[in-house]
């Protein structure tokens, strides 16, 4: 556009008000309806023409159209803008703009923060566009470090196919062929080379000494016969400093998971979670309810650690 355009469109005070809010912020027809006290008629045709002239750009957010400067103006058009909107800024206009302005953002951050008031200490409870623990689990394991890691008791090793994304390896072990059958193939149907699936018993884990960083139980050391002795092997195949995290069911009295689920155990106490991890040689161990459920039969998650000193 020529330089005697941008003049043209600068010279009428309507769009140099909106020019010069829109140098501020982002904003939508409405919130320059509140700001200027105009017709959404009106402020959409000196949009309209703003646009044409490549001065602004708008963006789509559902039913609502934002409007802001465009980034791809010439230096010298923006010279102008700037010239401009700096000799009229003591104007009376300009200066209750930049006021009604100040009172739009401000009630852009009062709507957020009243919101997140009334749901404090609830959040996690209520439903939130987009987040869920499928999107979460994703999210964190991008801060998985390049380390070897055991999943034991792996079943079709769900998150382990999560977790070799971005680990050295990851072994999962299995007593059920089936399940390695399953597991070693949805590996290959990926392409993921470092997942490795593995026929063995918790308690009898087919790996070395010391061969991996991190060892876990999700929701598999209550299938285990003895649960003393699959930690002990965690701690064996473990390398100094590895990590040991289970997750596991709370202690709880619902007696149909032994035939519904093929349970062994119903669940843990935390002080026996706790002894079973220091008895076994682990050192800063913690156990925590990391979930609980709301329907019958109210099951509760716990959450352990420890580290192989």
């Amino acid at each position: 556009m020529e330089v005697w355009d941008t003049l043209k469109l600068l010279a009428d005070s309507t769009r140099l008000r909106i020019i010069n809010l829109l140098k501020r912020e982002e904003l939508s027809v409405a919130e320059l309806q509140e700001i200027l006290g105009m017709g959404q008629s009106r402020i959409s045709s000196h949009l309209a023409l703003l646009r044409q002239g490549e001065l602004v750009v708008d963006r789509k957010d559902g039913k609502r159209s934002y409007y802001t400067l465009s980034d791809r103006m010439r230096a010298s058009e923006q010279q102008l803008i700037d010239a401009a909107c700096a000799s009229a800024y003591e104007l009376e206009d300009i200066l209750e703009d930049l006021q009604n302005l100040e009172r739009c953002l401000d009630k852009r951050r009062r709507q957020s923060e009243q919101y997140f008031n009334s749901v404090a200490g609830r959040l996690g409870k209520k439903y939130c566009p987009g987040r869920s623990w499928e999107a979460i689990g994703h999210f964190l394991l991008h801060l998985t470090p390049r380390i070897k890691i055991a999943d034991l008791g792996a079943g079709e090793g769900v998150l382990s196919q999560l977790l070799a994304q971005h680990a050295e390896a990851v072994f999962c072990i299995d007593n059920s062929p089936k399940m390695v059958e399953f597991g070693s193939e949805l590996a290959r149907k990926n392409n993921i080379e470092n997942l490795h699936y593995k026929l063995g018993d918790v308690e009898r884990v087919p790996l070395d000494d010391e061969s991996v960083h991190l060892v876990l139980f999700s929701q598999a050391l209550h299938h285990a016969q003895h649960p003393k002795v699959a930690v002990q092997e965690a701690f064996r195949i473990l390398k100094p400093s590895g990590k040991l995290v289970i997750l596991d069911l709370k202690e709880h009295t619902f007696e149909k998971a032994h035939e519904l689920y093929a349970d062994l155990w119903l669940g843990f106490s935390e002080n026996n979670l706790y002894k079973l991890l220091k008895n076994s040689g682990f050192t800063k161990v913690n156990v925590s309810v990391v979930s609980k459920e709301t329907t019958e039969p109210f099951f509760q998650t716990l959450l352990a650690t420890g580290i192989k000193s």
